[in-house]
């Protein structure tokens, strides 16, 4: 959520900002109207409640008793008056809540501006795709063959987008997240933390999700719970409504969860194969920082995305997103992609943000600085450490070999029992 102070000091930056995002500017202006109809009401409500308070105490100095009569019965008046201007308070304040709730974060001003991916930056690059004597398959055709993926059953048990993993996929799968967390806590100084798998709306406003994405959330009504989109939401909640000692900062937390969405926003997108799914595995960093250290902490966590790509031997790059293609609470993303040979594509298998202070005003995070001191917000930074299926879609597709099989990367056959190929059930 972006400082209302903010917004009523200088709404042309605010507005500038969202230009350069392309969003609507407009927005702000709805956002200072419902404010001034708040301000308005308040400075009135505080005039009558002074009013009242100065003639409540000259009452039992009256003498006269119709003169105190026609006070009280006056005062009454203003009660009542009082009590109509605090529900009219009480609508304007929830209508410029909610429009700030609808505005995104304000990009950082070194993250290049532009209008969607196609602006992007690609700031680093590892590896040289492999050679292949032989057409290399797609992860769609290569897995059903080695009977490691079976669409057809997930379609049976789920309906589209779903599918199932068996033996030496599942263990794949399995092996990968062992791992990622082995490295992120023994060797990236992570808390690994186990989280529910589903959370309350307030949990989902506090990370940004709600209200703008409830179209692709799972929502189980009746308990008003809500599947997690991405671990991410869980973390973010975990010092909901607290004030935290600044000399604990940073926190660092790691945590797998199964992330569930539903996929709207992406209808008719990468329906082959398992890029883009309704339920999928993922381990997520987070870190709660001072917010004079945010911008190194999203270097640091770039690299310890990257230190997991390199250990795997997988061409990858890191892009610097354009300020078009910036998600809602960032202020600046970087992403990480695989090369897929199969496919032909680069994946996406991290996504790193600083989010600032914006979600850490949404869920009432902070830290005091002294003793003494006000608090202030902390700032929040997560990132994929990394994103499952797309890691491994990236390693069936480049370690394929002519025979069909795939060969397993070095780094992760001490968590597959040993196992160094993979050639099917």
């Amino acid at each position: 959520m972006i400082d209302i102070a903010l917004i009523r000091r200088d709404p042309q930056a605010v507005r500038d900002a969202l230009a350069a995002r392309y969003d609507d500017p407009t927005l702000v202006d709805r956002i200072l109207e419902a404010d001034a109809r708040w301000r308005d009401l308040l400075a009135q409500v505080e005039a009558l409640r002074a009013e009242r308070n100065r003639t409540s105490r000259e009452i039992p100095r009256i003498p006269d008793p119709a003169q105190r009569e026609a006070l009280i019965a006056r005062m009454r008046a203003v009660g009542d008056r009082i009590a109509e201007l605090e529900e009219q308070m009480r609508l304007a304040e929830a209508e410029r809540d909610d429009l700030l709730l609808h505005l995104p974060n304000l990009p950082h001003p070194s993250v290049p501006i532009g209008p969607d991916a196609s602006a992007n930056t690609v700031v680093r690059e590892w590896g040289t795709p492999r050679p292949f004597d032989f057409d290399p398959l797609p992860h769609w055709d290569l897995g059903p063959e080695l009977g490691i993926l079976d669409f057809d059953r997930g379609v049976r048990l789920a309906g589209s987008r779903f599918y199932v993993l068996w033996g030496a996929g599942a263990l794949l799968e399995r092996a990968l997240i062992a791992w990622m967390l082995h490295v992120h806590t023994r060797e990236h100084g992570y808390t690994e933390v186990y989280l529910p798998f589903v959370v309350r709306q307030e949990c989902l406003v506090g990370a940004g999700q709600l209200p703008k994405f409830a179209d692709n959330l799972y929502h189980d009504v009746e308990d008003d719970l809500w599947l997690v989109p991405t671990a991410e939401v869980p973390l973010t909640n975990l010092h909901r409504d607290e004030i935290l000692p600044a000399d604990v900062l940073p926190l660092k937390y790691v945590a797998y969860t199964p992330c569930f969405r539903r996929e709207r926003m992406s209808a008719g997108r990468d329906v082959r194969g398992i890029k883009r799914g309704h339920q999928f595995d993922k381990v997520e960093m987070y870190q709660f920082t001072l917010p004079e250290a945010s911008d190194d902490a999203l270097e640091e966590m770039v690299e310890h995305a990257l230190e997991l790509c390199r250990r795997l031997e997988i061409p990858h790059r890191v892009v610097e997103l354009c300020t078009g293609d910036l998600g809602f609470t960032a202020v600046k993303t970087y992403d990480i992609e695989m090369w897929a040979p199969g496919c032909g594509e680069w994946l996406e298998v991290s996504s790193v943000s600083n989010c600032g202070d914006f979600q850490a005003r949404r869920a009432n995070i902070r830290y005091r600085p002294a003793p003494d001191a006000r608090p202030r917000f902390v700032h929040t930074l997560n990132g994929s450490g990394l994103a499952l299926p797309r890691v491994v879609i990236a390693i069936l597709e480049n370690y394929q070999q002519a025979d069909g099989s795939v060969v397993v990367p070095e780094v992760l056959r001490p968590w597959m029992g040993g196992m160094s190929r993979i050639t099917g059930r």
